[in-house]
């Protein structure tokens, strides 16, 4: 095929590989390079022998994310640098293909827990769970057996249900983080406590340290000591599922991600570091 049809076809394939990466990676802008270097790969290689192009390109964009995820491990001092996942933000009310893509994106809860996989897991149970490639197709891949790539998916799978499910329901999400908004506005932390489920999780990024704290009464008294930023929100969707943008005229201050499961907020995700904050695009604050 000349150089049209071959640009034609990798750029059919782009929102698929994208989606991939961003699994693998929990970055779109990491995501974006992975693609774009497998672009730069399929440019050089002699198309007129790949016999499955989708198959073929799929492998590529692993095999960079796998490395790159090592290649992450590797700059690392600890097993695993904590931070949270570079956060998809968009706004409530966009149209319905938009929203359809939406409906199948991956929460933050879901991209922390991703996070603490190896790159073998990781990448077993994205290709098998989520895109349903066969096992003998990601042994070859890892350069495992598919008994071993099994294996790999299943340990994935069993850290994976830790995260919490959000409810499908995007009315009852926003009534729920619409309720703790007000709460906290209004200082009210018994209300706060009834719309946190009990054993709920908060993970947060400020000033380059990471915050991990558990328990409904604990969270609810940091939201009220942080409620004179209240007033700044404003709703947005954050990978999908409800969410906040905090920012003045002048700055963003946070972006929070709510997961909720049953009525109740499961999980918190908080978004409060400048630096983390500075490489987002502005207009999503405006």
């Amino acid at each position: 095929m000349d150089d049209e049809q071959l640009a034609e076809r990798f750029e059919a394939n782009r929102p698929r590989l994208a989606a991939l990466a961003y699994r693998m990676l929990g970055s779109s802008t990491e995501a974006n390079d992975a693609v774009q270097d497998a672009w730069l790969r399929l440019s050089k290689a002699d198309s007129e022998r790949i016999e499955n192009l989708n198959g073929w390109l799929t492998t590529i964009v692993a095999h960079i994310c796998v490395d790159m995820l090592r290649a992450r491990r590797a700059r690392q001092e600890a097993p695993f640098d904590e931070r949270l996942p570079e956060p998809v933000i968009t706004q409530e009310g966009t149209d319905p293909e938009e929203e359809a893509l939406l409906a199948d994106a991956v929460g933050v809860a879901m991209l922390v827990v991703l996070d603490t996989l190896s790159p073998a897991e990781r990448l077993a149970f994205v290709l098998h769970d989520m895109f349903q490639m066969p096992f003998d197709e990601i042994a070859r891949i890892l350069d495992r057996t598919p008994t071993a790539a099994r294996q790999l998916a299943s340990r994935a799978r069993r850290r994976v249900r830790s995260a919490p499910v959000p409810d499908p329901d995007m009315t009852r999400q926003r009534a729920v983080v619409d309720a703790f908004l007000t709460a906290s506005k209004n200082g009210d932390l018994e209300a706060l406590v009834a719309t946190l489920a009990p054993d709920i999780v908060l993970h947060t990024e400020v000033d380059g340290e990471f915050i991990h704290l558990r328990g409904a009464r604990t969270i609810a008294q940091r939201a009220i000591a942080f409620s004179f930023r209240a007033e700044f929100a404003r709703p947005a969707l954050i990978n999908g599922t409800a969410g906040l943008v905090v920012a003045t005229e002048d700055e963003p201050i946070a972006v929070m991600a709510f997961t909720v499961v049953n009525d109740k907020i499961a999980e918190l995700d908080i978004y409060a570091d400048p630096d983390r904050l500075s490489r987002l695009d502005p207009a999503v604050f405006n």
